[in-house]
């Protein structure tokens, strides 16, 4: 029974060290400096098993505000529609939340919800998403680009008709902070902080649906 048990403890360890963390330095020179600026000057690397990297994200130092929206199922309600949220930088190709993959290079981070038209049930508890955005094509840190418009944006990080998307949320105050599994899932989430608001980021996952 010992020998069973420490076999299934080593087994559950290294699923668990499957992906850690390190500090990514400062945002990419890629990036415009007026979202350069916008960003946390340390990052977050995420490293796989083998140790080759994942991707690196920075995030905004304020969290931006505006009106609460009232809708349901929104978790970051003050966050206006298009408002930047950060960056992302994929050495090796990555992929998004519905599986697109994204080619090598530096994306933007903006704000938006799924809309509620039954394409999109069931796809995450919250309709909180953020957006990707080749770097090149996103210069000003103020801008705040509707939906439709970020949309079209967003579709030139996927190369399809759908923009590149991950799945975004408000987390828990006493959630602890860092690189983790989400459950019994095949999600691995980001938790961090911009300014005092804690968030999740799924980094690692595929939805399906």
């Amino acid at each position: 029974m010992r020998k069973s048990a420490l076999v299934l403890l080593l087994t559950a360890g290294s699923l668990l060290a499957q992906y850690k963390t390190e500090p990514a330095g400062a945002p990419p020179s890629e990036l415009a400096p007026s979202i350069g600026q916008a960003l946390q000057q340390q990052g977050t690397k995420i490293l796989g098993a083998n140790g080759a990297v994942v991707c690196e994200v920075w995030f905004v130092t304020k969290m931006p505000s505006g009106a609460s929206s009232p809708d349901q199922n929104v978790t970051l309600g003050s966050i206006p529609q298009g408002a930047l949220l950060g960056a992302i930088r994929f050495t090796n190709q990555g992929s998004d939340r519905r599986g697109q993959a994204i080619k090598p290079g530096v994306y933007t981070l903006r704000y938006s919800l799924i809309p509620v038209n039954g394409d999109h049930q069931g796809a995450a508890p919250q309709r909180d998403f953020a957006l990707l955005t080749p770097a090149g094509n996103d210069q000003d840190a103020s801008a705040k680009p509707g939906f439709d418009a970020l949309v079209a944006m967003s579709t030139k990080a996927s190369g399809t008709p759908h923009p590149a998307v991950l799945s975004i949320w408000s987390a828990g105050a006493s959630d602890p902070l860092g690189f983790a599994k989400q459950g019994d899932s095949n999600d691995w989430a980001l938790t961090t902080k911009i300014g005092d608001t804690p968030i999740s980021v799924i980094l690692v996952g595929k939805y399906e649906g």
